[in-house]
């Protein structure tokens, strides 16, 4: 069972209660084309995706301008917000201290799917 809980002062909270919280109802949208990457690494810290976080990502939707997606490029994995203007792709760091990459001819580059959240352990 599941139920709201303010984060301010206490309320009774059985007056929220809810059906039971699935988390695969709620984070996967098409499971046969989901699955989960551990993060690695600080890029993405101001998107909110933090080193150990869990990406889960959806092959089955297609990048957009402006989504984040899991990217290999040229043999390596890689999060990153996906920006494309007039045919050219940069995937950008949310992080100003990791530099944004603009794809060059000859680059290997595939989208293996979008980030449709993160899960995280405290």
């Amino acid at each position: 069972m599941s139920a709201s809980a303010a984060c301010g002062f206490p309320s009774p909270a059985d007056d929220y209660m809810e059906g039971p919280l699935d988390f695969n109802e709620l984070m996967i949208s098409n499971p046969a084309a989901t699955f989960a990457v551990r993060v690695s690494g600080e890029s993405m810290t101001g998107a909110g995706i933090f080193p150990g976080d869990i990406a889960v990502i959806d092959r089955s939707r297609g990048p957009v301008h402006g989504c984040v997606v899991l990217a290999c490029l040229d043999g390596e994995f890689t999060i990153k917000r996906y920006l494309i203007r007039a045919g050219v792709v940069t995937l950008k760091a949310e992080n100003p201290a990791f530099p944004n990459i603009t794809l060059a001819e000859g680059q290997e580059f595939e989208v293996w799917g979008v980030v449709s959240g993160t899960v995280r352990k405290f």
